[in-house]
């Protein structure tokens, strides 16, 4: 019944969503033609260059940001609501997570070959969401003006006392008001190692964490109940200021992404069964059913109990099914860790900002390790992207951006994630001498 309430629930919030996108889109394009309309009594003609200059630089800025003004606010209160969860939910997670991967190691030969597959599979899925996004950059589609008060990075120069300075936390406490994730992540680890190796005192508050984590995504849903509003106002706003045409740009991200799906799916995992001569066509028609599951409810979780049945009769042990893939769902949801650098950078160009090389490393490696035990809660990736925006000073108000289409993007990754979990199992199967 419970189950039943909570997808119904959900059910009533992607159509409220998908209103807010419409809407959004109708109200902007129209009040974008008011304001181009009203401004025209102000400053009727360009002819020459000097004048043109003006006007965007001068005149339709402020006659925008007036028509803007209400919208941008029922934006910036969603946007607010996302910021206060993103510390604790992420310490929370990682604490937890960090416990269970002290526990799974501790299990022997079996989770070791599980760890080392997981982390292989998330530095590519990182990689390759990077790839794809500097390639066909659809950000630059979206040709946002910055923020008011928002600048672009400069460059500083990396020195061993400043890097240190900003890894290592003075004060945890200062480092979850700031948002600011880095800090966070080593703390946590820290205290999760701590409780693997303080026995049952441990145990017992890491389970306290696992417990709050989960106390944590319900606020996250509570939060997503105003997301309506949120996209709504953040939608008009673009579209008075940018007018219709931004419209395309999302189209072209939804492509890139996607594709970048089919070339992890067909290219990165199909590789990877060649490899441990895995029958890649007899799995994947193995597992369509959850795998379609998956998609249509943009929830890798629901198709778990059925890819467990799938997976064993294709032919993995039980043993091997019944670790590997519970572990997979917090620890290896390729899908939405591509999803998470792919996001970033897009916002990141969206405003014309450039991440250099070093930096993109950086969020690699800060997300190799906070995308552990987040991504299988629809929606939970986008706290991390806020993290990740606030960690590279991108401007947050980017997040909103990909809001209206999250629901379209989530149905894929999460069709990716089940896949790849299949693989996930039937490699670590091989690897324990199993033949299918």
């Amino acid at each position: 019944m419970l189950d039943t309430q909570v997808k119904t629930s959900n059910k009533k919030l992607l159509q409220w969503i998908a209103l807010a996108l419409v809407f959004g889109v109708l109200a902007g394009w129209w009040l974008h033609h008011e304001a181009l309309e009203y401004s025209k009594k102000f400053f009727i003609t360009f002819e020459s260059e000097v004048s043109k200059v003006f006007y965007e630089k001068k005149i339709w800025p402020v006659i925008s940001k007036g028509y803007m003004q209400p919208f941008s606010l029922m934006s910036e209160i969603f946007l607010r609501m996302i910021k206060m969860i993103i510390a604790p939910l992420i310490i929370s997670i990682l604490i937890s997570g960090v416990a269970k991967m002290g526990d799974a190691k501790m299990v022997g030969r079996l989770g070791l070959k599980t760890m080392i597959y997981f982390t292989l599979a998330t530095i590519v899925a990182l990689l390759l969401g990077l790839m794809i996004v500097n390639w066909f950059e659809p950000g630059r589609k979206m040709n946002l003006p910055l923020p008011a008060g928002a600048e672009h990075p400069q460059l500083q120069k990396q020195t061993a006392s400043n890097f240190i300075a900003h890894i290592i936390p003075s004060s945890v406490i200062k480092s979850m008001a700031d948002n600011d994730i880095l800090p966070i992540v080593v703390f946590a680890v820290f205290f999760g190692l701590a409780c693997t190796k303080a026995g049952s005192p441990g145990l017992e508050v890491a389970g306290f964490f696992e417990k709050l984590s989960g106390i944590m995504f319900k606020v996250t849903e509570m939060v997503m109940y105003f997301a309506p509003l949120g996209i709504f106002g953040a939608i008009t706003a673009t579209l008075i200021q940018q007018g219709i045409g931004i419209v395309t740009g999302y189209l072209y991200l939804i492509g890139c992404f996607f594709g970048g799906l089919l070339i992890f799916v067909l290219v990165i995992l199909f590789g990877v069964c060649i490899l441990f001569s895995i029958p890649f066509f007899r799995l994947l028609n193995m597992i369509k059913e959850p795998v379609l599951l998956a998609f249509s409810t943009a929830s890798s979780e629901s198709a778990m109990p059925q890819t467990i049945g799938k997976l064993e009769e294709f032919g993995i042990s039980h043993k091997v099914v019944s670790f590997v893939l519970p572990l997979g769902y917090s620890f290896n949801l390729d899908g939405s860790i591509m999803y998470m650098t792919f996001a970033t950078m897009f916002i990141a160009q969206s405003y014309g900002m450039d991440l250099s090389a070093a930096d993109q490393i950086k969020m690699m490696l800060i997300l190799l390790i906070t995308s552990k035990g987040m991504a299988g809660v629809p929606r939970a990736s986008l706290v991390v992207i806020a993290g990740m925006l606030a960690t590279f000073h991108i401007p947050q108000e980017g997040l909103l951006l990909l809001l209206g289409i999250d629901q379209i993007l989530d149905m894929g990754r999460s069709a990716v994630n089940v896949v790849g979990n299949a693989v996930a199992a039937a490699v670590v199967g091989r690897w324990e001498g199993e033949r299918y």
